[in-house]
């Protein structure tokens, strides 16, 4: 079987996340507090027990999350199933998937992604900039609304996560303008994203460069898994073109689609989130055919998910 391991990205978060695994599996703890002696704070404490607006805060958020999944994908490792033909991750989910190909080491990853965020912060002022979702429309009606807007500040997409929706960023006063002027270019449905932070746009750029400067520090390998940039969903082999797509993805759009579309060509017949939440799992259903013997889609950041997911390999074994 192909099939990939997908790492999700801020908004999976919630406290208590893979609690269930946990109690059965101590691997999913100590990757916890292996994460906690980098960071030199109880971040099993807080994933445990919050409080959520401390887990929410996107530096807090995003070595957490990273923990989170690093934590599942080695769980998955102990299972001695076949290794994932590639690995993709929504964008603070590359991080993730970089760890797990043996390109960044998971302590230079929790400090990156702890620096990413506070850089993500301080790079606009809270209230300055918002996001939103354009649900129900293709993705050039959202290209030429976000290109007719004439205000000050900027108005971009930011995510095409599936078919139907794609996810805006800028000043908040332009999302406001389209929230306002939706249905002039045929869209029904705008719905604001409770961020601070205005993610994959061009007001990221100073942030980036920022990040850039602490990535060249810092060593990057060849994956010896196959990872699917957010950028336009290709794997790079060469550590300066991942460093130089872990910058650009700051401030450019995550094309989940086209990552999806791209296993789906190479022959996935699996795509399973390794992670907390079932957000990636979701809206893969809606990029690729998930009919009975076509591609399974799967959440394996909790017992029955993980279970599921384990079973599938179980039951291919049992017909070869």
């Amino acid at each position: 079987m192909r099939y990939a391991l997908l790492f999700p990205g801020q908004g999976s978060q919630e406290v208590g996340m893979l609690g269930s695994l946990a109690a059965a599996h101590p691997v999913i703890d100590d990757t916890l507090r292996e994460a906690s002696a980098v960071l030199g704070r109880d971040l099993l404490d807080l994933i445990r027990n919050g409080p959520a607006e401390e887990l929410n805060r996107t530096q807090r958020t995003q070595p957490a999350l990273l923990a989170a999944s690093v934590a599942v994908a080695r769980l998955w490792d102990a299972q001695g199933l076949p290794a994932p033909s590639a690995l993709a991750g929504h964008s603070l989910g590359e991080y993730s998937a970089l760890v797990v190909s043996g390109a960044i080491d998971f302590a230079d990853a929790l400090k990156l992604v702890e620096l990413r965020g506070e850089l993500m912060q301080a790079a606009v002022p809270p209230g300055v900039g918002a996001m939103a979702a354009v649900i129900g429309v293709d993705d050039d009606i959202v290209e030429k609304a976000c290109a007719a807007y004439d205000g000050e500040g900027v108005l971009e997409p930011a995510n095409y996560n599936a078919p139907g929706q794609v996810v805006v960023a800028g000043n908040k006063a332009a999302v406001d303008w389209l929230v306002a002027n939706a249905k002039t270019f045929g869209i029904r449905k705008v719905m604001p994203i409770p961020v601070s932070v205005p993610s994959h746009c061009s007001m990221m750029k100073g942030a980036a460069q920022q990040l850039g400067a602490r990535l060249q520090q810092v060593t990057i390998r060849t994956p010896k898994i196959p990872v699917l940039h957010n950028l336009d969903g290709a794997a790079r082999s060469q550590p300066d073109d991942i460093r130089t797509a872990l910058i650009e993805q700051l401030y450019r759009p995550v094309r989940w689609v086209q990552t999806i579309q791209r296993l789906e060509a190479d022959g996935a017949t699996a795509l399973l989130e390794c992670g907390p939440g079932k957000v990636l799992a979701t809206i893969n259903k809606r990029i690729v055919n998930v009919a009975p013997g076509a591609i399974a889609s799967i959440a394996i950041g909790d017992a029955d998910g993980f279970a599921q997911g384990t079973q599938l390999f179980q039951a291919e074994t049992q017909q070869a």
